[in-house]
Parts: structure tokens; C-alpha cells; sequence
């Protein structure tokens, strides 16, 4: 009787097994992410095993073909674009894992292309929220007098959170309408001071800070215990005052989305405002011309007798 041929595949799959042990393993001791990150990356390579198994095909000798065919099957199978990015960096770390080992002399995840996700638009108030918003603190106390000031200028001056609460009074050059703001790679820019911003800002400087300052040092805007204001406590008092005008979950970079959006809406230069914002590349900027372009379509279509 002739003998049974035997089949390499289990070798095969055991092999994959201990090499997807060991990376997984690595990622956990050796770069130290998380369980929940660990275990995404479980599901995604498994998956993928299990489609080129399917398909006659070996986890560790992958061709570019069949990831791309892999790729393919899981946008059929209805997963979102996000998941399928997520997949794709999954692969291109495990096949890397595998080059850097001396397992593979090729990452055939590398020249894969994601798909592409849809543009989130950031989150704009309408005028009449800021409005809301700005009367929100209570002028009649010294704390209201700075918070007012403060959102005053953030939404004059389309500031960073870090620019804000990093503020020093040598930066304000407020007799004569600017401030100078330290952005990213301490790279110095001239953002004007809208005069109500001013106002503002002026009453607090020589009304309140003096007497809730303590120690000496130039932060502008200072917390009740005379410190310098932090992130933390900037987003606190804003998340606290948009509740208060009907703004829920309301953050400092909302109002920066919101002076840009709105310099836009009123005739602004898109490269001025690319300047005001600190932004490097006026392709950043142009997302508030898609915020602009989306607003004017939704007015149209609410209020046009022939939109729909």
C-alpha cells in the first residue's frame, strides 16, 4: 500500500503561529503598547492569515498581490475605511518586524495605499453662539473680568491653546493693535487685537491681575492661586462657560476654527488668515474654505424656495 503523502501546510501554520507570537509578544514587552492596541493587531493579522490560507497562501511569504487582494475582500466585506488603514498598518509593521528579523528580504506592505478616509470638517460656532459665549462670565467679579478677557482675545486672535496660556505681557503691543505669539518651533508671528479684545484685556490687566497675581512673573493670565493659568484649567473654565450658553462640549480650538471660519465669511485672505494662524502650509489653512464653502451650501439649501 503506497505510503500517504504528507502535507507541509500544519508546519507551516505552526511556524506563522510562533513568529505572530513572538512580534505580538515584542510589541508588548519590548515597545510597550498597550493590551487594546496589542490585540487589534492580533485580530488584523489573524484575519489576514485566515484570507490567504483561503486562498492557497502562507502568512509569512505573502506576495504584494495577495495583500492587496486581502485589502480588497475586507472593503467587500463592508469595513470602514478607518478599519481598513488600520489593517494596512498592521501588515506593514508585522512584514517590517519580519525584514528587520531576517525572516523577509521585502515588506510587500509598503507600497500598499490606504483608503481613503472622508474629511472630517472641525466644529465652527455660529456669531450668535460667540455672542452667548462672551456674555457667559460674570463682569461684576474679578474672575469674570479675566475669563472674559481671555475669550475675548481667543477668539480675536485664533491662539493656541499653549499660546495662550504661555501669553506674556512683553508679547502685547496693545497701543498698537497686535500681539506677538510664539507657535510651533518657537516661531514668531504678529496676530492683530480686535479692539472689544482689547477693551477687555486692558480692564483686566489694570483692574483684576494686580490683585490676583502672585509673584513675580509676566503669564497674562493667571489662576486663582496667582500661578500662571494652565491647559487644563483653560479648558475647564471654557468647557464650563459653553454649557452655560447652550455650547456643549465646547474646546479653545473650536474658537479657533471659528475666527478663521468667520474671517473667511467676511472677505478675509486666505493667505492673511493662514499668517494670524501661525499655519506653515496654506494647505492647512484651506480646510476653513471647505467649512466656508459647506456653510453657504447648508444656508442655501434651508432657505432657498428651490434648494430641493
Amino acid at each position: 500500500m503506497p505510503a500517504t503523502k504528507t502535507s507541509s501546510r500544519p508546519s507551516a501554520v505552526s511556524g506563522s503561529e510562533r513568529t505572530l507570537d513572538r512580534y505580538l509578544d515584542g510589541l508588548l514587552v519590548e515597545r510597550g503598547l498597550s493590551r487594546h492596541t496589542v490585540d487589534a493587531y492580533r485580530r488584523d493579522l489573524l484575519r489576514l492569515r485566515s484570507n490567504l490560507e483561503d486562498d492557497g497562501g502562507d502568512l509569512l511569504a505573502a506576495t504584494v498581490e495577495q495583500l492587496a487582494r486581502h485589502l480588497r475582500r475586507l472593503r467587500l466585506e463592508g469595513l470602514s475605511p478607518r478599519s481598513i488603514s488600520r489593517a494596512l498598518v498592521s501588515m506593514r509593521r508585522f512584514y517590517a518586524f519580519l525584514v528587520h528579523e531576517g525572516d523577509r528580504d521585502d515588506n510587500p506592505a509598503v507600497n500598499l495605499y490606504p483608503p481613503r478616509l472622508p474629511r472630517r470638517l472641525p466644529r465652527v460656532l455660529r456669531e450668535e453662539q460667540v455672542g452667548a459665549l462672551l456674555r457667559a462670565p460674570d463682569t461684576s467679579r474679578p474672575p469674570g473680568v479675566r475669563d472674559r478677557a481671555m475669550i475675548e482675545l481667543l477668539y480675536a486672535t485664533g491662539l493656541r491653546v499653549s499660546e495662550m496660556v504661555g501669553l506674556e505681557r512683553s508679547q502685547l503691543q496693545l497701543d498698537a493693535g497686535f500681539l506677538i505669539a510664539f507657535g510651533k518651533g518657537a516661531k514668531e508671528r504678529v496676530v492683530p487685537v480686535g479692539e472689544s479684545a482689547e477693551t477687555w484685556l486692558n480692564r483686566y490687566l489694570r483692574d483684576v491681575r494686580p490683585v490676583m497675581a502672585k509673584g513675580r512673573h509676566d503669564v497674562v493670565f493667571v489662576s486663582y492661586r496667582g500661578g500662571g493659568l494652565t491647559r487644563q484649567g483653560l479648558w475647564k473654565l471654557l468647557r464650563n462657560y459653553g454649557r452655560g450658553a447652550g455650547i456643549p462640549d465646547l474646546s479653545p480650538h473650536v474658537l479657533r476654527h471659528s475666527f478663521a471660519t468667520h474671517l473667511l465669511e467676511h472677505g478675509a485672505d486666505l493667505r492673511a488668515v493662514q499668517v494670524m494662524l501661525g499655519h506653515a502650509n496654506i494647505t492647512t489653512t484651506q480646510i476653513y474654505t471647505h467649512i466656508h464653502e459647506h456653510r453657504l451650501r447648508t444656508l442655501y439649501d434651508r432657505h432657498h424656495p428651490r434648494a430641493t
